[in-house]
């Protein structure tokens, strides 16, 4: 095609793929982590597939679904399905050490309400969660590619968050967070510019809190706190 309505594509179309939000490197990964991965992870995995979701074959139960996105080490999923038993947990990370530490945090506490989800955020939104499916989406400290020349890879892009909002039930929560101040004025002006979405303040949360959660302070997130790092926080209502 050409002219404008060639390089024209609408957010509606789901199967467009944007530019990755991750790059995939061999990263140190320790013998504890190589046997979780091993002996573990498949005991908490759900495999990828280009098909509806069923949550409650997955976890054994019915119960509120929170997707979290990019759960790094695990520190802060493994302890907020701690905290609340009550609901179900999907944590989709791209990071075989983190799948993998994740996996022996979960193990260790034996949660039962926590699986895991080895594979690309934007696939598995798209493919396997239904519209209205989610009570909330985390999103914390994802990857600020600080660069100007990285910022397209940014994850909550107005696609995406268009993509999460239509798989919030009514009243669902998005709750994000970053330490990069510059991230932070472009999440609020995006998922500002999503008409799906209300925020619960005039801004930043006061607080690391939503409906839903409070989220923990990770061992990372208190270090730069004692260092003068920032962080904001942003809660998001479904309309």
């Amino acid at each position: 095609m050409n002219g404008e309505a060639g390089r024209r594509v609408s957010r509606d179309d789901t199967r467009t793929r944007p530019v990755r939000s991750y790059v995939l490197r061999r990263g140190h990964v320790t013998g504890a982590q190589e046997r979780a991965y091993g002996e573990l992870v498949p005991r908490y995995r759900i495999d990828y597939a280009p098909a509806p979701l069923d949550a409650a074959a997955a976890f054994g139960r019915s119960a509120p679904l929170v997707l979290e996105i990019g759960p790094g080490m695990g520190e802060t999923t493994a302890a907020i399905a701690a905290a609340r038993p009550g609901m179900d947990f999907l944590a989709v990370e791209v990071f075989a050490a983190g799948v993998a530490a994740l996996a022996l945090r979960v193990h260790e506490a034996g949660l039962t309400n926590l699986r895991i989800l080895e594979h690309d955020a934007f696939e598995v939104v798209r493919d396997m969660l239904p519209h209205g499916l989610l009570a909330g989406v985390h999103v914390f400290f994802p990857d600020p590619w600080h660069k100007a020349r990285h910022k397209k890879r940014r994850l909550l892009s107005p696609a995406f968050v268009h993509e999460l909002a239509l798989r919030l039930a009514p009243a669902g929560i998005l709750h994000c967070a970053t330490d990069w101040e510059d991230y932070a004025q472009q999440m609020l002006e995006v998922l500002g510019g999503e008409p799906l979405l209300a925020n619960l303040h005039e801004a930043y949360a006061p607080e690391p809190e939503s409906p839903l959660v409070r989220r923990p302070t990770t061992k990372f997130h208190a270090r730069g706190q004692r260092l003068g790092h920032g962080a904001w926080d942003l809660v998001f209502r479904r309309l």
